[in-house]
């Protein structure tokens, strides 16, 4: 063959063989999408673990929402700037994606994670800033904050907002999922992945007990919560004798968002009052959102005032005031309370 022939002939080889690698080793890139959203959440994880965000420098939101404690804080009630204490137990955040939650906090203020996420840095007794435009300032400051959010939004050059500060850290909450969970496994068929104990445990949840009327199992996903909001008559001892002077000043002053969140982190007796203090409505007085029961063994103490301490006490103080509401006992029996802490130690 000629030379040029052969020159030719080991060219087609060539070409051939990078074709085959290309076909055989495709190169994969993140969608901008993609690449987007995890820039975002990268960026939340950082503001989420910044002290310097909280008035007195010592405060982070994971102060109160820790990895380790399936993003709770241990205490009755969290503890904020400068040694102060709110008046509300710290939520867990992490079934809040899995439950495809669309209310937040006790009394369910805020509609938006967004809105959410940024009411903690300007609450007086959280993180203590004094306005979102303090905020902004701390974090324009950091020039690798700057270069972070250019790179997570696409409309470099306009000045930051707190939109999307609210954005990101809402993103970073959402990335959180509850571990893999023996309930989870026994859900997709692995029968010896609850005991014996904890499957009783799961009978009574459902039936008898009655838990999953408010704690539902719907969905291949169980969410453990109804999204609505219940009265279990924990805080409302304490402030009946003064009920009527309260709600009149909450409808006097018809705070909305945030402002809600700043006064009842301060007033004790206005936090007992719940729902209530967003909706003005007398029906919902001692009203508290479902908390989803996704990681409950990890989040003593319970309740929304943290006045709870155990899970045990939990089911006790559950099992008394469902009898009140039926209007008979609900008769669980101490083995049957047992079995039923022992299925909820499986979420």
């Amino acid at each position: 063959m000629p030379r040029k022939g052969w020159i030719a002939l080991l060219a087609a080889v060539v070409l051939i063989s990078v074709a085959a690698e290309v076909v055989l080793h495709p190169v994969v890139h993140a969608s901008p999408d993609a690449a987007r959203l995890a820039r975002r959440i990268a960026l939340g994880k950082q503001l989420f673990n910044d002290p310097s965000l909280s008035a007195d420098g010592a405060v982070r939101c994971a102060s109160c929402h820790m990895p380790d404690r399936s993003y709770t804080d241990g205490r009755a009630v969290a503890i904020g700037v400068y040694g102060h204490t709110g008046t509300r137990n710290t939520p867990s955040l992490l079934p809040i994606a899995a439950a495809n939650e669309s209310t937040f906090f006790w009394d369910g203020r805020r509609t938006t994670l967004e809105q959410a996420v940024l009411d903690p840095l300007t609450n007086p007794v959280e993180m203590g800033l004094h306005d979102q435009s303090q905020l902004l300032r701390r974090i324009t400051r950091n020039g690798a904050y700057r270069t972070a959010f250019a790179q997570a939004f696409s409309d470099g050059g306009v000045s930051l907002t707190a939109t999307e500060v609210g954005t990101v850290l809402a993103a970073y909450v959402r990335s959180l999922t509850p571990p893999e969970s023996p309930f989870d496994r026994y859900r997709r068929g692995d029968r010896a992945a609850l005991n014996p104990r904890a499957q009783l445990g799961l009978a009574l949840f459902q039936g008898k007990a009655g838990c999953a009327e408010c704690h539902r199992l719907d969905g291949s996903s169980s969410a453990f919560t109804d999204h609505a909001y219940h009265r279990s008559g924990v805080g409302l001892d304490g402030i009946a004798a003064n009920l009527s002077a309260l709600t009149q000043g909450v409808i006097t002053r018809s705070l909305q968002g945030g402002a809600i969140g700043d006064r009842v982190a301060t007033q004790a007796d206005e936090a007992q009052l719940g729902r209530f203090n967003v909706t003005l409505d007398p029906a919902d007085i001692g009203l508290f959102r479902t908390p989803s029961l996704r990681s409950v063994s990890h989040t003593a103490p319970y309740m929304h005032d943290g006045s709870v301490p155990t899970l045990e006490d939990a089911i006790d103080r559950e099992v008394y005031y469902r009898s009140l509401q039926a209007g008979r006992p609900l008769n669980l029996s101490v083995e049957e309370r047992l079995d039923l802490a022992e299925f909820l130690r499986s979420l």
